[in-house]
């Protein structure tokens, strides 16, 4: 018995001397420990498989460096480095990273002298560990606390030259009076991640701001935080890749971004070559790192690019920088070379501190602020009183609010010169100048112009104020009677040869010129086949589309006036409003309400921002094109069939909504007529029934194709048109039915979307898409069908085979004129039938 216990006792002791060694053959591990050291060779895995810790060799480089990497990627991506200042050589390994009995977490050489030391000394031990969260977070903590976020150090508060998310970029102060100083510095090569004087960093000041420096030279400043973004960073638009956390007291300040997708994965790297911020996001389908964000932007991110008084209007334009209101360049002979580094200097007006009638402040909107350097902040003041308390102070040169956050709020003010000053048509706040009272008055009475300029004067001249206003009333009135905006039915001239008589408001061209900054190319949203659309801003703050005809485009008055005619009588939820319209000579403009979130096109076809379309999302956006179509096809007071029903045509406003654009091609039946005939075929291909692309015949049921096609496109996050699905270069719809015929539809959902759908709402619109799309007309549903299909789950008939019209069809074989709405997309015009 004894000896059988004997024997038993070898066994288990071979046994378990079989399992270390199996496992110290494992080329991963979960934590680090004392006993359980990482050795070059070996890596710590995150739990998730995101991240990977271990030992690496950048380049050709033979030193060798303990990093963090993202592991299922194939592009060897490091985020962060340990020993990024002291590489160890070759010659000096074995190396490991372990924990002390100390308690530290150290880096060792073979002789066990410290390469790299996380310098902690508040734990025991016996009960530290080591481990790599799946946020790329190498943290040190009580093994006790191994789920709690209690660390005792993490890679998160030292970080290199990568910002990942959920990653604080800041300062704090510790219980111990301590600064933490959280901030990135770029490598000095791709092969060399030693420390180069290229950092980005939050300014410690009472007024934070990001910073890029070189040394001691600043590079790029953000602008101080406002409440809504960074004074000089464009505005953050609804639903976008991510969202921003800023955080300021008086113990600690840091910046965060997170990806609204958790699958999304991203980063912000500080590349010393270009001297730049850049954010790169992960494509799957191409298999690469896609560049999103630059900072600096451009050539007038650049800290104080005009000087003193001085702001940069635009980086596209030779001339970029102008002197404010009230200012003349100090030298005119060097800005006339387009040197401007000596900047502005007030004109030979004095202001008269403090007297009456001799001095107040022009207002300039959509202003980077100026460098806070030599500023005073105090948060609970209002504007006015921020305003009076720098009249009163003969050295304070500006004034704003601190955070514009609703009527705004809180008071910044600015002594001596005002320096590193932008124009940003989509961003900035308002910022209020002190300058000669006679400025104020001119600027009150100047008309047109590049600059959107409002004027605050001191009290005493409110009785001026008050004259201006009468008189532009009375001047407004006057023009609204004789076809001025405000006119709601006048007849003019849209050609040479008659009047014709429309039912829009009218706007006068140099309003739209001055809300467009000119049509500047920096307002230009995209390109139709009308002409360009411009972003634009009205005196009052109201933001407009403006769509201005292109005297080279395929489609002219006729479209022009079909538009006109057509949303003047329409009005729907999921209609884009129509504002008005502007004759003068030979322009024709038509002004719509300004859709933040662009084209359906721009989120479904683009691999990055398909992410942000969730299931919720595309449903709701469906049935939203349903009933703009349904308003249109029979509860209108007009019987409009679209004939161009596209995802570029589906704008979306601040909150998602779909709305149906561009109804240049649209044509009205009268009473109860639902089809038509034409020898001029308009469309795009790809959205095109198959009796309107051949014969020329269009119909309700002719728009219910487009919709069907439209509907697939949401489902699958493909085009119709331009992409081929397997061997047999099946198109979207040809895809579809294959799936459909296999019994495996739901591969025909977007797999971005993976399993978060529905599945009997996918199954119905998928079967909708393929009954919107049937050969014959009289087999495709109405409008009213399918809207009470996508709320119900109603058995359908079964769909016949669709014919797969635009296979094979390539913008070489149109034979009209062809114009691009969006990418891939081409958009007939005065082409005759086949």
């Amino acid at each position: 018995m004894q000896l059988n216990n004997a024997k038993m006792a070898i066994l288990l002791t071979m046994l378990v001397i079989f399992i270390l060694l199996f496992l110290s053959c494992d080329s991963t591990t979960l934590t680090i420990t004392q006993f359980q050291p990482l050795s070059d060779g070996t890596t710590l895995v995150s739990k998730d498989g995101t991240f990977e810790v271990g030992f690496f060799s950048p380049g050709s480089s033979t030193n060798r460096y303990l990093g963090i990497w993202f592991k299922n990627i194939p592009i060897k991506t490091v985020v962060w480095v340990a020993n990024h200042d002291n590489p160890i050589n070759t010659t000096t390994t074995p190396t490991k990273l372990t924990i002390t009995k100390e308690g530290n977490l150290a880096l060792l050489n073979k002789n066990n002298s410290v390469i790299w030391s996380a310098n902690t000394t508040t734990a025991k031990a016996t009960n530290v560990v080591a481990q790599l969260l799946d946020t790329g977070n190498l943290v040190l903590q009580d093994e006790k606390e191994i789920n709690s976020q209690n660390y005792l150090w993490q890679s998160f508060d030292h970080p290199s030259d990568t910002i990942l998310p959920g990653m604080k970029i800041g300062w704090k102060v510790t219980t111990k009076g301590l600064h933490l100083n959280r901030y990135i510095t770029a490598w000095n090569n791709w092969e060399d991640p030693s420390s180069a004087n290229f950092t980005y960093s939050v300014s410690r000041s009472n007024i934070p701001e990001l910073q890029q420096w070189n040394g001691s030279t600043m590079l790029y400043r953000s602008g101080p935080w406002n409440g809504i973004r960074f004074s000089a960073t464009p505005s953050l638009k609804h639903h976008p890749l991510f969202t921003y956390n800023f955080v300021y007291d008086t113990e600690e300040c840091y910046f965060q971004f997170y990806p609204r997708n958790s699958s999304l994965i991203s980063r912000i790297v500080l590349n010393r070559t270009l001297y730049a911020l850049q954010r790169f996001i992960w494509v799957e389908e191409s298999n690469k790192w896609e560049l999103s964000l630059t900072v600096p932007r451009d050539g007038c991110d650049g800290y104080n690019h005009c000087g003193s008084f001085g702001y940069c209007g635009s980086a596209t334009v030779s001339s970029m920088c102008e002197c404010l209101r009230g200012f003349e360049p100090k030298s005119p002979q060097n800005w006339g070379a387009k040197n401007w580094s000596e900047g502005c200097v007030p004109n030979s007006k004095s202001w008269r501190c403090k007297e009456k009638n001799k001095d107040g402040f022009v207002k300039f909107s959509n202003m980077k602020v100026p460098d806070t350097n030599t500023s005073w902040i105090n948060r609970s003041m209002t504007l006015e009183e921020c305003k009076e308390k720098c009249w009163e102070n003969c050295s304070c040169t500006a004034y704003g609010s601190s955070d514009i956050l609703g009527k705004g709020n809180g008071c910044i003010l600015w002594f001596g010169d005002l320096l590193d000053l932008r124009l940003l048509p989509d961003a900035g706040q308002d910022l209020y100048v002190r300058v000669h009272i006679t400025e104020i008055m001119a600027n009150q009475n100047e008309k047109g112009g590049s600059r959107k300029v409002a004027i605050v004067v001191p009290c005493i001249v409110s009785s001026v104020i008050a004259m201006i206003v009468i008189f532009s009333f009375v001047y407004w009135r006057t023009k609204t009677k004789f076809g001025g905006k405000g006119i709601f039915k006048t007849k003019v001239k849209i050609n040479e040869s008659k009047e014709e008589e429309i039912e829009l408001p009218l706007f006068d061209f140099d309003t739209i010129a001055c809300a467009t900054n000119h049509f500047s190319s920096d307002n230009k949203v995209s390109q139709g086949g009308f002409g360009p659309v411009y972003k634009g801003t009205l005196l009052d703050g109201q933001e407009i589309a403006v769509k201005r005809l292109s005297h080279t485009s395929a489609q002219g008055l006729t479209e022009f006036k079909n538009e006109v005619n057509f949303c003047s009588k329409l009005q729907h939820r999921n209609l884009v409003k129509v504002l008005g319209c502007c004759i003068d000579e030979q322009e024709k403009l038509l002004i719509y309400e300004y859709m933040s979130n662009k084209s359906l096109d721009f989120f479904l076809f683009d691999s990055s921002q398909s992410k942000l379309l969730d299931w919720p999302m595309r449903f709701s956006i469906i049935n939203g094109i349903a009933r703009g179509l349904l308003y249109l096809h029979q509860d209108s007071r007009l019987r409009i069939i679209h004939r161009d029903l596209k995802a570029s045509n589906i704008l979306l406003d601040n909150d998602m909504n779909p709305k149906i654009s561009d109804f240049g091609l649209a044509r009205m039946c009268r009473g109860e007529q639902i089809e038509g005939n034409t020898r001029r075929i308009v469309g795009t291909y790809g959205y095109m029934a198959p009796e309107y692309a051949i014969d020329g015949v269009f119909s309700i049921k002719s728009d219910v194709y487009s919709f069907g096609v439209l509907l697939l496109e949401v489902l699958s996050g493909k085009k119709n048109k331009g992409f081929s699905y397997s061997n047999n270069s099946y198109n979207l719809i040809a895809h579809a039915w294959r799936l459909w015929k296999e019994c495996i539809p739901m591969e025909f959902i977007d797999t971005c979307l993976g399993d978060s759908y529905t599945q009997s709402e996918a199954l119905q619109c998928i079967h909708i898409g393929l009954s919107c799309v049937q050969h014959q007309p009289d087999d495709r549903p109405n409008m009213r069908s399918i809207i009470a299909m996508l709320t119900s789950e109603s058995v359908l008939p079964q769909p016949k085979e669709p014919i797969f019209l635009t296979e094979n069809v390539s913008a070489e074989d149109d034979l009209g004129q062809m114009v691009n709405y969006s990418t891939n997309e081409v958009t007939m015009s005065g082409m005759e039938p086949r």
